[in-house]
């Protein structure tokens, strides 16, 4: 089928070279007229602008959004909705909050423009093994593009969950349950690195990820790491998060469902971000407030 793409960074990229290798005709459109040019030079059609690549579209139209989430989504749906006619698709496959998705699902609707969120998950890791994906919103446009998101996802790695934001939605948990096992795994290698025996965390992780309970695609890229690094002494110990974390914490609150892993996770992160927090300097300047506790002074 012939799908755009819209952004071309480390996903999007790479999901267009997976596309082309499917046999599927893609127009594709970035900022940044190297990577537009980079990937015309593997078969897709270039576009010098949103205007450009709708006109190179044949109705009715599917092009998809592979951007950061927030204004620059928010922008980019908008131009689209001025060049788009009805029963055009447009597909957010980024890390946007349902809320947004619902709320453009809505907007677009006003042009008989039909809109799916898909949430997708697989990092640099998707052109090679595929990605999973998660599909929410408007049926009849998840039954026009299913080719080419089976041609994205490996066998069994997508499906469709309903009305508008539901794949959104989808993604927002799975990334609150990724902080959870990445939380998870870092308290367990540093205990193993703090206690009296001497492991090897290369050889650990190694072990663990044949045959264990706890093994998993992120226990084999603990391991990677620990092959490049065993001590991991090129990176600092400060954690960014880009909103889906929060967002679940949210809806945990909101559903009165409790997830203290989760948030714990996400608050570990926040912690990460500070040298010499101030809260930390609180709690030793009570133990020595009350017990005479000795402090280290800065």
């Amino acid at each position: 089928m012939q799908i755009a793409m819209i952004g071309l960074g480390r996903m999007g990229g790479n999901m267009v070279k997976r596309l082309l290798g499917g046999g599927h005709e893609v127009v594709v459109f970035d900022r940044d007229a190297a990577a537009v040019e980079r990937l015309a030079k593997e078969g897709a059609t270039g576009a010098s602008s949103l205007q450009d690549l709708v006109g190179k579209l044949r109705p009715p139209r599917t092009a998809w959004v592979m951007i950061p989430p927030g204004p620059p989504t928010e922008s980019t749906i908008q131009e689209l909705a001025k060049h788009m006619s009805a029963n055009d698709i447009v597909i957010d496959g980024g890390n946007s909050r349902y809320k947004d998705s619902v709320r453009h699902a809505e907007e677009l609707a006003k042009k008989n423009i039909r809109w799916l969120d898909v949430g997708t998950s697989g990092g640099v890791w998707g052109l090679e093994v595929g990605y999973s994906m998660m599909v929410g919103g408007d049926e009849s446009a998840w039954q026009h593009v299913k080719p080419a998101l089976l041609t994205l996802a490996p066998k069994d790695g997508v499906d469709y969950f309903g009305k508008a934001g539901a794949g959104h939605y989808c993604k927002m948990v799975h990334n609150g349950i990724e902080y959870a096992m990445m939380q998870a795994y870092a308290e367990g290698f540093e205990l193993l690195k703090e206690c009296p025996y001497h492991f090897d965390l290369k050889k650990v992780s190694g072990v663990w990820r044949n045959g264990s309970v706890i093994r998993s695609w992120l226990l084999d890229l603990a391991e990677r790491a620990f092959v490049k690094d065993p001590e991991l002494a090129g990176l600092k110990a400060y954690v960014d998060d880009t909103g889906e974390g929060r967002w679940t914490v949210e809806e945990c609150v909101e559903n009165a469902v409790a997830a203290p892993t989760m948030a714990t996770s996400l608050f570990a992160r926040f912690a990460s971000r500070k040298e010499n927090a101030f809260g930390l300097r609180v709690i030793a300047a009570l133990r020595n407030e009350f017990g005479g506790h000795a402090v280290k002074k800065a």
